[in-house]
């Protein structure tokens, strides 16, 4: 009798074959459960050992496998064993395949996170830093997903996704054009993030403007200029530019020029190097380079100084070129030399007129 009820056949199959593909797509599932629990638990085992982050990886991989999936392959195994009509058969291989689809979309989200967060590490901490990563985020996020919904679409059955694709493509397209400045500044600040021209408290030039970065958005960078006014830029225009960052400067390097008048006597245009190198190594953090009596001017005979401070705080170097200038103002006032500015000489000749006829 026993034998009889399990002959009987109900859609093409016997319930013996129903109960024999019930009892794999349950052993399957038991299985892949146990594969799960066992790669978790080994590969975690090793993370406290390894210095890499890609153990971090795996275990989350491996954690975030959905059981929809498991559920679908154990389904997927289970009716192998059964005589299915093409319908069925047609179905249970789309929901497997869209299944896969959505879970290699799970396995990249996770991979994008985990790839930000190690790149990143502490300055995540930093709100502008978590905002451009956020930003980041969402345009892998938004690329991955519109990529696994094109490829779901695409296994479906009568779905035709070419016009749609050529459809997203001239979307795309015009709303690229409509936010084209947009996403230029959103990608620089994307590369600022990430390459570090500078970052928040760096002292930069940009041009003729200069200052301390106080934010770094998604848009635009803000600088606290010297003034106190606050400078905003474009990060697109910003990345064009050619950026002076002072932070990453070990010691500053100084040339200076100074001009003293040709009525100047040649000892003392000689004896003026050493006055000048005294003068500056008089100054606490300065290292002397060189001074030597470069040209003959318009109305001047030129020096030119070089000396290193050992330290890149702007206001230690002001403090030391004011130190060096009020020192050069009170030697040359004790040897008598004089500083040049733009003068005229006129020569009278008793001869002839001072002033040439006109024509």
């Amino acid at each position: 009798m026993p034998n009889d009820v399990l002959n009987m056949v109900f859609l093409d199959n016997t319930l013996w074959a129903w109960a024999s593909a019930l009892l794999i797509v349950l052993a399957t599932m038991l299985v892949l459960r146990i594969l799960k629990a066992i790669i978790i638990s080994r590969v975690r085992s090793r993370v406290e050992q390894s210095s890499t982050d890609i153990d971090d990886l795996i275990v989350n991989l491996a954690d975030n496998t959905k059981y929809y999936l498991l559920f679908f392959v154990a389904l997927g195994m289970g009716a192998i064993t059964l005589n299915l009509p093409g319908t069925a058969s047609d179905i249970l291989r789309i929901a497997l395949i869209s299944a896969l689809l959505i879970q290699v979309g799970v396995w990249g989200n996770y991979t994008i996170t985990h790839i930000l967060t190690y790149r990143l590490g502490d300055r995540m901490q930093d709100p502008n830093t978590a905002s451009a990563a956020t930003a980041i985020g969402f345009v892998g996020r938004l690329v991955l997903w519109a990529l696994v919904g094109l490829l779901v679409l695409d296994n479906l059955p009568n779905v035709e996704i070419t016009s749609l694709v050529a459809g997203l493509g001239i979307t795309g397209v015009a709303v690229a054009l409509a936010v084209q400045n947009i996403l230029q500044d959103l990608f620089a600040s994307m590369s600022i993030i990430l390459d570090k021209p500078f970052v928040i408290g760096d002292y930069i030039i940009v041009g003729e403007l200069m200052g301390n970065v106080e934010n770094i958005g998604l848009k635009t960078t803000r600088v606290r200029s010297t003034y106190g006014e606050e400078l905003i830029f474009s990060n697109s225009d910003l990345l064009n530019s050619r950026i002076r960052n002072y932070k990453g400067m070990e010691r500053r390097t100084v040339v200076f020029s100074i001009g003293v008048i040709y009525e100047t006597p040649a000892e003392k245009l000689a004896a003026i190097p050493a006055m000048i190198k005294e003068i500056i190594e008089a100054q606490p953090k300065v290292d002397f380079g060189r001074a030597h009596f470069k040209a003959f001017g318009d109305f001047s005979l030129n020096f030119e100084v070089l000396y290193y401070v050992d330290d890149p705080d702007y206001d230690l170097y002001m403090d030391t070129q004011q130190a060096i200038n009020l020192g050069l103002f009170r030697r040359f006032a004790e040897e008598g030399i004089e500083f040049a500015y733009p003068t005229q000489v006129l020569y009278f000749n008793n001869n002839q007129s001072m002033i040439p006829e006109q024509q």
